[in-house]
């Protein structure tokens, strides 16, 4: 079973991973969300937000190899996924790239869920040292 905390971060740091082609240029951010991103200004901030989750995602990826840092990795995902779905959640009208974003989401937060619950687990089945 020491198998799940390391796949459940494999899957929270893809999802997470997935919006760092952002930083690429205008076009894939609004591809993504569906908006328009008009200006440079946005432009700055969404490119930055691509990179940001870019950096988390490899936080997570780091921490399938760092045992010490799978629950922080984990907790940074349930924050940022559980985050994303309640802003959504709380604001009526968005598109519907918004609203797959926030489905895909969900799913993270499942994923954090159970990694977190499996890494609680393995805490008091580890051998001592």
């Amino acid at each position: 079973m020491k198998w799940i905390v390391p796949a459940m971060l494999v899957l929270v740091a893809l999802i997470h991973l997935l919006p760092l082609a952002g930083v690429l240029g205008v076009a894939k951010l609004e591809g993504a969300y569906g908006v328009r991103i008009e200006g440079p200004d946005l432009a700055v901030l969404m490119r930055h937000r691509a990179l940001m989750f870019g950096l988390l995602g490899g936080f997570m990826l780091t921490a399938v190899f760092v045992p010490s840092l799978q629950p922080w990795a984990l907790g940074l995902a349930l924050l940022s996924a559980g985050g994303f779905v309640l802003l959504a959640w709380a604001t009526p009208g968005h598109n519907a790239n918004l609203a797959r974003v926030a489905w895909v989401d969900v799913a993270a937060v499942l994923f954090a869920l159970a990694g977190l619950a499996a890494w609680w687990l393995q805490r008091g089945t580890s051998a001592p040292p």
